[in-house]
């Protein structure tokens, strides 16, 4: 072996026997009995040595003792920075990996990607159904795959989600209708719950011709909303919500004082949240909530609009700690409300248009149950059994009240 080699084992050798009494010596000083530190669990060693030994064999010297308990007391601080660091850099990680897939799909959009091609659900083949003659329009895409379902152009949204390809039009026969008429024919349809798919038809077969009326425009967004609730597939429903928003701020963005605009671009904002992340949802619920407060400003007298605010105070008001930090986070305010404000907007339904839903009765009946007004808590919860189950929030609302009920006379029971 080389003369070199040899020295410089040796010198290695010399250096680490040096640092480990080093280390000895320190271990020593900081566990002497009279001034040991109490760590924190996540730091214990245990008890399998036997230290007491090896601190009576080590002189007692006060100076050094308190040095290297600053000493200790400076790791243990910088231990803490660093779990503190760790838990941040966790939650970055996860909201990163959230943001990658819709990253994917949006430089696939910015690179002219193909698109993926979804099925359409039943419901949107209806008419298709009505003429098997009409086949060959089923499957057109081309140019088709870069518009929306509404016939417009659609930009890359927050969740990216692909258009469904669907044909302009089912019937060979399309009935011509001025923009009066239509507007009424497809309002008087979805009045019926069963016949929401039939106004949904009637405003696709007429896109074209009325694509930049606003009074067509907002129908036509309300329309993919109502898909939106009758859908029970995910995709279909993350497909109208899509569709549906796009359409509604076009319609905000040509009619910025139309309150019917803003309401139905809030529900739909509302509707593609459901599909977000934690950050988007709670940036979708200060949209929803700033075209709210304009919908009312523009339509003060209409019962809907202070429903959907009830429902999102109470919302809000049941927000975890951790939601409301990550609001203050990203957006620099944490968004704030209450179970009585909530319980002012049911209430101005009910006074606008007594009996207006299951849903608001039920909600009237949360809130108070909250509040621990029981007597008016089970009276709400009456009133909302008395009325008929038609639409799916009906039923849903029926299965909630009967849950409320229940925890109602258990509390009863036991005071």
């Amino acid at each position: 072996m080389p003369h070199s080699t040899n020295r410089e084992m040796i010198l290695g050798i010399v250096v680490g026997t040096a640092g480990i009494s080093l280390l000895l010596l320190w271990y020593h000083k900081v566990r002497k009995p009279r001034t040991a530190m109490s760590l924190p669990k996540f730091l214990s060693l245990g008890n399998s040595l036997d230290l007491m030994t090896l601190q009576d064999e080590m002189p007692s010297g006060q100076g050094t003792t308190a040095i290297f308990q600053g000493r200790q007391l400076q790791i243990l601080e910088k231990l803490n920075e660093l779990l503190t660091h760790m838990e941040e850099l966790k939650e970055e990680i996860r909201v990163l990996k959230e943001a990658i897939p819709k990253l994917e799909e949006y430089i696939q959009g910015e690179l002219g990607g193909k698109v993926t091609v979804h099925k359409i659900s039943p419901q949107h083949r209806a008419r298709k159904r009505r003429l098997a003659t009409v086949q060959s329009s089923a499957t057109s895409n081309s140019s088709e795959e870069a518009e929306s379902e509404g016939g417009y152009v659609t930009a890359n949204t927050d969740t990216e989600e692909q258009s469904f390809p669907v044909p302009k039009e089912f019937n060979t026969h399309v009935e011509e209708l001025n923009l009066d008429a239509l507007i009424q024919r497809a309002d008087n349809l979805r009045v019926n719950e069963s016949r929401k798919v039939e106004s949904f038809e009637l405003l696709c077969d007429h896109k074209e011709k009325f694509r930049d009326e606003i009074e067509f425009i907002w129908r036509f967004a309300r329309a993919y909303g109502d898909m939106y609730e009758l859908s029970t597939n995910i995709q279909e429903k993350k497909h109208y919500a899509n569709i549906g928003k796009t359409l509604g701020e076009k319609a905000i963005m040509r009619a910025p004082k139309n309150g019917y605009c803003h309401l139905w671009y809030a529900v739909l904002c509302g509707y593609v949240s459901e599909f977000e992340g934690l950050q988007n949802k709670i940036n979708y619920g200060y949209r929803f909530k700033e075209h709210l407060d304009k919908a009312i400003e523009f339509l003060p007298e209409e019962p809907f609009l202070y429903y959907l605010k009830g429902r999102y105070c109470y919302a809000v008001s049941k927000l975890s700690w951790i939601e409301r930090k990550m609001a203050a986070t990203l957006f620099g305010n944490i968004p704030s409300s209450t179970v009585q404000e909530a319980l002012q907007n049911f209430l101005k339904v009910e006074e606008l248009q007594p009996g207006f839903s299951k849903s608001n009765y039920m909600f009237m009946a949360k809130c108070y149950a909250d509040l621990n007004q029981i007597d008016s808590a089970m009276k709400f919860c009456n009133l909302a059994v008395l009325l008929p189950c038609i639409t799916k929030e009906d039923k849903d609302a029926q299965k909630e009240v009967k849950k409320i009920s229940t925890s109602l006379k258990r509390w009863d029971l036991y005071h």
